[in-house]
Protein backbone atom coordinates (compact mmCIF):
# COMPACT_ATOMS: atom_id res chain seq x y z
CA UNK A 1 0.00 0.00 0.00
CA UNK A 2 1.46 3.34 -1.04
CA UNK A 3 1.78 6.05 1.55
CA UNK A 4 -0.13 9.20 0.83
CA UNK A 5 1.80 12.42 0.44
CA UNK A 6 1.45 14.76 3.39
CA UNK A 7 2.56 18.37 3.57
CA UNK A 8 5.88 19.08 5.28
CA UNK A 9 5.41 22.43 6.98
CA UNK A 10 7.82 25.02 8.33
CA UNK A 11 8.49 24.45 12.04
CA UNK A 12 8.59 28.17 12.96
CA UNK A 13 5.93 29.01 15.53
CA UNK A 14 2.72 30.06 13.81
CA UNK A 15 4.01 29.44 10.26
CA UNK A 16 1.93 27.25 7.97
CA UNK A 17 4.07 27.56 4.82
CA UNK A 18 5.54 24.48 3.17
CA UNK A 19 9.11 23.73 4.27
CA UNK A 20 11.73 23.92 1.51
CA UNK A 21 14.88 23.69 3.67
CA UNK A 22 16.17 21.38 6.36
CA UNK A 23 18.49 22.92 8.93
CA UNK A 24 20.65 20.12 10.30
CA UNK A 25 24.13 19.26 11.56
CA UNK A 26 26.28 16.19 11.03
CA UNK A 27 26.41 14.19 14.27
CA UNK A 28 28.38 11.09 15.20
CA UNK A 29 29.04 9.07 18.33
CA UNK A 30 31.99 7.35 16.66
CA UNK A 31 29.87 4.50 15.29
CA UNK A 32 26.73 6.09 13.92
CA UNK A 33 26.62 9.11 11.61
CA UNK A 34 23.47 11.08 10.86
CA UNK A 35 22.03 14.55 10.36
CA UNK A 36 20.60 16.03 13.53
CA UNK A 37 17.61 18.09 12.45
CA UNK A 38 17.10 21.47 14.10
CA UNK A 39 14.26 22.80 11.94
CA UNK A 40 12.36 22.60 8.69
CA UNK A 41 12.06 26.05 7.15
CA UNK A 42 10.21 27.98 4.50
CA UNK A 43 12.09 30.78 2.71
CA UNK A 44 10.54 33.46 4.92
CA UNK A 45 11.56 31.81 8.23
CA UNK A 46 14.97 30.48 7.15
CA UNK A 47 17.13 33.24 8.67
CA UNK A 48 15.34 33.09 12.04
CA UNK A 49 15.46 29.29 12.28
CA UNK A 50 19.09 29.07 11.09
CA UNK A 51 20.19 31.59 13.73
CA UNK A 52 18.31 29.64 16.43
CA UNK A 53 19.92 26.37 15.29
CA UNK A 54 23.40 27.88 15.53
CA UNK A 55 22.70 29.02 19.10
CA UNK A 56 21.32 25.58 20.08
CA UNK A 57 24.33 23.79 18.58
CA UNK A 58 26.79 26.06 20.41
CA UNK A 59 25.07 25.24 23.73
CA UNK A 60 25.07 21.48 23.14
CA UNK A 61 27.10 19.35 25.56
CA UNK A 62 28.71 16.31 24.00
CA UNK A 63 29.76 12.97 25.42
CA UNK A 64 33.31 11.71 24.85
CA UNK A 65 33.82 10.67 21.19
CA UNK A 66 30.64 12.50 20.17
CA UNK A 67 30.95 15.05 17.34
CA UNK A 68 28.39 17.66 16.32
CA UNK A 69 29.28 19.95 13.43
CA UNK A 70 27.83 23.41 12.85
CA UNK A 71 24.32 23.45 11.39
CA UNK A 72 23.95 23.59 7.64
CA UNK A 73 21.11 24.40 5.27
CA UNK A 74 19.90 21.63 2.97
CA UNK A 75 17.29 21.68 0.22
CA UNK A 76 14.41 19.52 1.38
CA UNK A 77 13.35 16.90 -1.17
CA UNK A 78 10.57 14.39 -0.60
CA UNK A 79 11.79 10.79 -0.77
CA UNK A 80 15.49 11.71 -0.75
CA UNK A 81 17.74 10.39 2.03
CA UNK A 82 19.62 12.89 4.18
CA UNK A 83 23.04 12.05 2.75
CA UNK A 84 21.76 12.88 -0.74
CA UNK A 85 20.30 16.31 0.11
CA UNK A 86 21.99 19.28 -1.54
CA UNK A 87 23.75 21.53 0.99
CA UNK A 88 23.29 25.26 0.38
CA UNK A 89 26.57 26.76 1.62
CA UNK A 90 25.79 29.89 -0.39
CA UNK A 91 22.76 30.54 1.82
CA UNK A 92 24.76 29.74 4.95
CA UNK A 93 27.43 32.29 4.00
CA UNK A 94 24.77 34.87 3.17
CA UNK A 95 23.02 34.40 6.52
CA UNK A 96 26.30 34.39 8.47
CA UNK A 97 27.48 37.68 6.94
CA UNK A 98 27.28 40.80 9.13
CA UNK A 99 24.91 42.46 6.61
CA UNK A 100 22.34 39.63 6.79
CA UNK A 101 18.99 40.78 8.13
Amino acid sequence: MALSAYPVLCTATGCTNPAVFKIAACWSDGYTHELKTYALACRECLAQLYAAARIKQAQCRLAPAEVLEAPGIYELERGVRDRMLQRRKDLERQLESPTAS
